[in-house]
């Protein structure tokens, strides 16, 4: 009978994995750069909402684990959602292109390699770009995100709580930056001071600076993300008619030169999942795996306050059913609160070049349960499509590091034409839900109406001109009117189901509205 010919320690390692329920097939184990097929790793599909970690330096693979993992997850019913940043994740929905590479990668891991795409829905932050657009307004945002994307320090961020809070009361609908600002030059008015009186006050300097905030962040064009018709994150949670789970792509390469707004805008998403979904505790298989993309970008610069609702948003959503995978550059980039609550890691290669990256390798390896590798030596010396792996098992004790050779994803592994992800977006029936943008009567046209009017004495024109007009001539559209000036409402609002639908709809937020960790207010239903 012939001996085994696994290694006595990677059949040590293999036993760790060996798993009885479902799970998602990561690769091999690798020893001395040989990959040993017959020692799968794997990670249980009950333990993905013990959220997890891809990290590895640039060019090392992360993205092309993110989509090994998507689709696996999606063939076994489990909704994913990923933030594409620099475009090349769009290939998850098409079937993968045959090579002989492809096909002596899976000769090494074991893996029965076919092509297959996955059911997708493309989505864009507030239509710039491809995709459907996912907008938020201001009022479901709340202060403490928006305080994070605006850059306020945190008496500024408390300054702008108490302007959501004083809107909440006075049924002041903050759907889009134009209410927001309308609200705050109406409170550093002589007449919105008074109101601010018993509840605290705005100094004409913070309003100035959150006013000047706000400007910049308009003429950036992220007015465009905030407004109606708002995203609903239930449609992140659909599955198709044959058990698959959607996987939506968050196209973001037209605002990567964002990076704030858009790593704030995905944890918006998150805490809105946070605050519908119901308390389930362990399943079987989780609702939603959530991949935040660039993690980096969400924690720099964050106020404490941010970093505490981050914690907790991250250890409460457990229990909603939602696993979150944080991908970066090294686990330092993650506060060591946050690292605490990821069960599953998956490590590619890291480079020691300079004196800080050797620092970071060494922070590397002490967070790593203890193993037979030189873990120091591996991490630096693995290969694009490699990584060193420890996960929960279905006990959730961590299992045993394994340093992986990786499987190689069955869809595309690179971008879809822009025309095949154009008629994606157009077939999806939710482009018609989402497409074009509704203004709606808010807190602008409120305060714009309480402003008292000029009296109607005439004016003397100068010689040889036309007297002025009593009123300002109503713009084409309500955006083109000039911040803070008055004006009629435009001809969609004169519609009188619209407006009483908006009556209804400001009574309604008229109520003080609860919020969230991150501030965030339950959604109108």
């Amino acid at each position: 009978m012939p001996s085994d010919p696994t290694p006595p320690a990677v059949r040590e390692i293999a036993d760790g994995y060996a798993f009885t329920g479902p799970a998602l097939d990561l690769g091999a184990v690798l020893l001395d750069g040989t990959a040993y097929p017959d020692a799968p790793v794997r990670i249980p599909l009950g333990v993905l909402n013990r959220h997890g970690l891809v990290a590895g330096a640039t060019g090392t693979g992360k993205t092309k684990t993110l989509q090994l993992i998507a689709e696996q997850l999606s063939g076994q019913g489990v909704p994913v959602f990923l933030a594409d940043i620099k475009g090349d994740v769009s290939g998850v929905a098409a079937p993968g292109t045959p090579s002989e590479r492809t096909a002596a990668r899976a000769a090494e891991v074991g893996q029965r390699w076919a092509p297959q795409g996955c059911p997708t829905e493309f989505y864009a932050l507030g239509g710039l770009g491809a995709g459907i657009p996912i907008r938020a307004t201001v009022t479901s945002f709340g202060p403490l995100l928006l305080s994070k994307v605006l850059d306020l320090n945190e008496t500024q961020e408390s300054s702008l709580s108490l302007v959501f809070h004083y809107a909440d009361g006075k049924g002041l609908e903050l759907y889009d930056l134009k209410d927001l600002t309308a609200v705050i030059a109406f409170l550093a008015s002589p007449e919105g001071k008074e109101e601010l009186r018993t509840i605290g006050g705005l100094s004409a300097a913070t309003a100035g600076v959150i006013l000047r905030a706000l400007t910049v962040l308009e003429n950036e064009g992220a007015g465009a993300f905030f407004g109606e018709p708002e995203f609903d994150t239930a449609e992140l949670l659909r599955t198709t008619a044959d058990g698959k789970g959607v996987v939506s792509v968050l196209e973001l390469p037209a605002v990567q030169d964002r990076p704030r707004l858009f790593s704030t805008f995905l944890m918006w998403l998150l805490a809105d999942l946070y605050q519908e979904l119901p308390e389930v505790g362990d399943l079987d298989r989780p609702k939603l795996v959530f991949f935040f993309d660039e993690a980096h970008l969400l924690f720099k610069g964050a106020s404490k306050a941010f970093l505490e609702a981050i914690t907790q948003t991250v250890r409460l959503i457990r229990s909603k059913g939602v696993g979150i995978f944080f991908v970066t550059q090294t686990p330092r980039d993650v506060p060591s609160d946050v690292l605490a609550q990821l069960g599953n890691r998956v490590q590619h290669a890291l480079r020691a070049f300079t004196p800080d990256d050797a620092k970071a390798l060494k922070a590397t390896v002490s967070t790593f349960p203890r193993s037979s590798y030189d873990l120091g030596a591996v991490l630096t010396s693995l290969g694009t499509g490699e990584a060193v792996v420890t996960v929960l098992s279905e006990k959730g004790a961590p299992t045993p590091v394994a340093a992986t050779r990786l499987r190689a994803p069955q869809s595309l592994m690179g971008p879809i034409e822009a025309t095949a992800l154009q008629a994606a977006v157009d077939a999806s029936p939710l482009t018609a839900r989402y497409r074009d943008a509704v203004d709606r009567e808010s807190a602008y046209e409120k305060l714009a109406a309480r402003a008292p009017r000029p009296q109607a004495a005439p004016v003397e024109a100068p010689s040889g001109e036309a007297p002025a007009p009593e009123e300002p001539r109503e713009p084409a559209s309500r955006r083109e009117e000039p911040r803070g000036a008055g004006g009629l409402l435009g001809s969609l609002l004169n519609n009188p189901t619209v407006k009483s639908f908006a009556r209804s709809a400001g009574r309604q937020l008229g109520q003080e509205i609860s919020r969230s960790l991150f501030g965030t207010s339950k959604r109108r239903r």
